[in-house]
């Protein structure tokens, strides 16, 4: 076993020595850190420089997706040993510009989410709960299943939202619909969600006929640019997951447009992942996963909402059920792998299992949160003085 060597990789590896591990290139195994190794990553072909200093990221996620490099032990304890040290990343932002930073036109906007989201409900019906959400779960219990997790979520964000019956209610980005349907069923509120991707619409617009809701709750396929000339306003307004598509130059604009539909007084509840602070995002997922995503960070998003006289009541982070939330979708995920492998392919299977535990290691680590901030537009006196949890 090897501690030094002229290959570039290993020695570029050496610097991510906070957990040990090993590596096996070319008949060797080089060891990494100090310690028994917690896993092993085994290369059947050597990484260039030019990819590792391009983006880190790219280079190994793009091995590990054609098979290049496999991780021997568990795939999440690698990524959560190896992740936390993502600020070691290196990233050439000027050679990935129009990765990186790519445009936020309107077309553009609807290409990139429908690439993630239009992927088919019969691939995440395989392994969402059978509310088909696809946010982070609210776990009050460590017994809590994933379908209570997600549950829990919509009823939490229902009760801060302090409905009332015959309320309107308006979500922004409203995936297949659960938390509309359980609006209307639970609380009597008027609601429409608004999407970009056709898949989404369709399924929800199959629950509305199936809840007996048409006239009560609608979906439209719509561009959140539109809404301040949509002609409708709402006593409330939600939003779970969708921010993370709508760009750092945009973020006053979405703020502007969903000030325009709130009624005076109304509340708005924003839930999202975020950052501590603010970049760019990593080239990896936005070329696999989530092109043109990008990440708010938290005082950013404060500061936008006080500009346009949003009073903040809450901020809550959730951080560690995203995590949770993570680890069981990666579970159902490789529960199902053979017949996700046969319906998507092998590259895109590896991609999705590398997708969803990267994901469970960066919330874990801290390297991205979620939080829900909710909102008042302008002053409400009404409610409640202490928070109902």
């Amino acid at each position: 076993m090897k501690n030094m060597t002229d290959n570039f990789l290993i020695s570029f590896l050496q610097k991510f020595d906070e957990h040990p591990f090993d590596v096996k290139l070319h008949g060797e195994t080089y060891h990494i850190g100090n310690g028994t190794p917690s896993f092993v990553v085994n290369l059947k072909e050597d990484i260039g420089s030019k990819e590792l200093l391009t983006s880190t990221s790219l280079a190994l996620g793009e091995a590990y997706m054609k098979g290049n490099l496999e991780i021997e032990g568990d795939l999440f304890q690698a990524l959560d040993n190896f992740l936390g040290q993502m600020g070691k990343f290196s990233t050439d932002h000027m050679k990935l510009k129009k990765l990186i930073f790519s445009s936020q036109s309107k077309k553009n906007q609807e290409k990139e989410v429908t690439s993630h989201y239009d992927i088919g409900n019969d691939f995440y019906s395989l392994w969402l709960d059978k509310t088909m959400s696809y946010s982070c779960g609210y776990f009050k219990t460590e017994e809590d299943s994933l379908y209570d997790a997600q549950y829990n979520k919509v009823e939490r964000i229902l009760k801060k939202l302090y409905l009332k019956e015959d309320m309107t209610l308006l979500d922004i980005g409203c995936g297949w619909g659960y938390l509309l349907i359980r609006a209307a069923k639970e609380y009597g509120v008027k609601g429409l969600g608004i999407t970009l991707s056709k898949e989404q619409k369709k399924k929800f617009e199959e629950q509305i006929e199936a809840e007996g809701l048409v006239g009560r709750v609608r979906v439209e396929l719509m561009d959140y640019r539109d809404l301040a000339k949509c002609g409708e306003t709402f006593d409330r307004i939600v939003s779970v997951g969708m921010l993370e598509h709508v760009g750092r130059e945009h973020y006053d604009l979405f703020v502007k447009n969903a000030e325009a539909v709130l009624n005076p007084g109304g509340l708005f509840l924003l839930h999202y992942i975020s950052a501590l602070r603010e970049h760019p995002g990593d080239a990896w997922i936005k070329k696999y996963i989530f092109p043109g995503g990008m990440v708010p960070s938290l005082r950013e998003m404060i500061h936008i909402l006080s500009e346009h006289n949003f009073y903040t009541l809450d901020v809550e982070s959730l951080r560690r059920h995203y995590y949770k939330t993570l680890l069981q979708w990666a579970k159902n995920f490789n529960s199902h792998r053979a017949q996700i492998e046969e319906m998507m392919g092998t590259e895109f299977t590896r991609m999705w299992d590398l997708y969803l535990n990267a994901c469970a290691a960066t919330f874990h680590n801290g390297v991205i949160d979620l939080h829900q901030i909710l909102i008042t537009k302008g002053v409400n006196n009404d409610l409640p003085m202490t928070r109902w949890y």
